[in-house]
């Protein structure tokens, strides 16, 4: 089998990436909007891209010809938070995914918890072990699609993930999105060592 972009449309050529490109780790991204509005909702369009200085990006479609919430959110006050989801996140993570109005605080309808930031203005989710405060950094246009980038300002991380200072996979049991409404949590972890290649 062969798919030519050129001659499929973008829905089925969409529903195809998402079920070939997995797993894809997920932002749960907090926004507020100038208003004191509170938004969260899940993207999967989601990468690092760079440590020096600390950029994510995010990767965020329109909902009927208009900037969903989250971009609207991040471009009004100029932040953002990303939170990632775990096995224990799911159902309410999914529930924040409808297309609600954008006086619907998706954090009541989910029962999920604000917490306060502390250097952006958008909302903290507490049931996340790790949450990302960013900033905008700049905007990318990709067609019918927005490439959101984010300087990382702070990270907020539960002690009880760390093994060495770094996270252990295998306690935070994040969840990664597939295609459909299948999901994937991180349970199985395998370690493989790169190889050490001597200099010439």
């Amino acid at each position: 089998m062969q798919i030519d972009p050129q001659r499929t449309t973008p829905g089925a050529l969409y529903r195809f990436m998402i079920s070939a490109i997995i797993p894809r780790p997920i932002a749960f991204v907090s926004t507020v909007d100038a208003n004191g509005h509170f938004n969260v909702a899940p993207f999967s369009y989601f990468a690092p891209l760079s440590s020096s200085p600390p950029l994510l990006g995010i990767s965020i479609g329109e909902r009927n010809g208009e900037p969903k919430h989250t971009l609207a959110n991040a471009r009004a006050t100029g932040d953002f938070v990303v939170n990632i989801v775990t096995e224990a996140m799911l159902k309410p993570m999914v529930r924040t995914s409808g297309d609600w109005d954008v006086s619907v605080d998706e954090f009541e309808i989910a029962g999920l918890t604000r917490l306060a930031p502390e250097r952006v203005r958008a909302p903290r989710v507490a049931e996340s072990p790790i949450q990302f405060e960013c900033r905008v950094e700049r905007e990318v246009s990709l067609g019918a699609s927005t490439l959101l980038i984010g300087e990382i300002v702070l990270v907020h991380v539960a002690d009880a993930l760390l093994a060495d200072g770094l996270i252990d996979a295998s306690r935070l049991l994040a969840v990664g999105r597939l295609g459909g409404d299948g999901y994937a949590v991180v349970r199985d972890v395998i370690h493989e060592p790169r190889p050490v290649v001597p200099k010439p």
